[in-house]
């Protein structure tokens, strides 16, 4: 009897261990994955925030005085009904690309560490079709690497003038980096205030925090609690190479 029971366990461990997990959520950036854990199925408005570890954009974030994380992306449901993310630049690309949800976690799971901030609250259908709409006009954007280097210049929208610039620009746009196009998704959608909004002004550690260090995202940008804290993510194992040619 103690052996069925053994069985039992180990398959039930098998069965957890192909679920993606989240942990507790808190708004911590730390290695420690504090639980209980709970599965984890990706569901419209869902926030992805990662660091791969690369020590060239850990060096030009904290040159802009800002850290981990460094990557950002929102999932949305496709016009098929598949969930995927959106992300500006995923992997060090130079386009905006729309990439099949869990794999695409899994794939900056294995680079580094993963945080995703549920919705708290499910999109309507009306803003869930919106993000939709949004979501897959943007891809195949080029990534704005140029505008990106304006951040760590002192005239940037990122600054004492945030409060008048740096306002969503919407699909006049034809280039995001990750977290612009994180918050200009969320505007589309109606999730958040598009008057007080700053897509070019916000960085994905003011996305994990709910806080910056600039004054006016730090009173105007507060995701909770439509959003919960960031939850760390652990995936099942998807190997990062087998998805390099869908980001070409």
């Amino acid at each position: 009897m103690t052996g069925g029971f053994l069985v039992i366990a180990l398959l039930s461990l098998r069965a957890d261990a192909s679920v993606p997990q989240l942990y507790s959520p808190r708004f911590v950036l730390d290695h420690q994955n504090i639980g209980p854990t709970r599965a984890y199925e990706p569901k419209a408005g869902d926030i992805m925030l990662a660091t791969d570890g690369s020590l060239f954009w850990l060096i030009m974030h904290n040159i802009a005085l800002t850290s981990h994380p460094t990557h950002s992306g929102i999932v949305f449901r496709r016009s098929d009904g598949t969930m995927a993310v959106l992300e500006g630049g995923p992997h060090d690309t130079l386009y905006c690309r729309t990439m099949d949800a869990l794999p695409h976690l899994d794939s900056y799971a294995a680079k580094g560490r993963v945080w995703i901030r549920r919705r708290a609250n499910p999109l309507t259908e009306e803003q869930s079709a919106d993000l939709t709409a949004w979501a897959e006009a943007q891809d195949g954007k080029l990534f704005a690497i140029q505008r990106l280097g304006w951040q760590l210049c002192p005239l940037r929208t990122r600054g004492l003038l945030t409060r008048y610039i740096g306002k969503p620009s919407g699909n006049t746009r034809q280039s995001f980096f990750c977290s612009e196009l994180v918050v200009e998704s969320m505007v589309a959608a109606g999730l958040i205030d598009a008057k007080t909004a700053r897509p070019s002004a916000t960085y994905p550690r003011d996305l994990f925090f709910d806080r910056s260090i600039n004054p006016y995202i730090n009173k105007t940008l507060k995701l909770a609690p439509d959003w919960d804290p960031p939850a760390r993510y652990e995936g099942v194992g998807n190997s990062p190479k087998a998805l390099q040619p869908a980001l070409k």
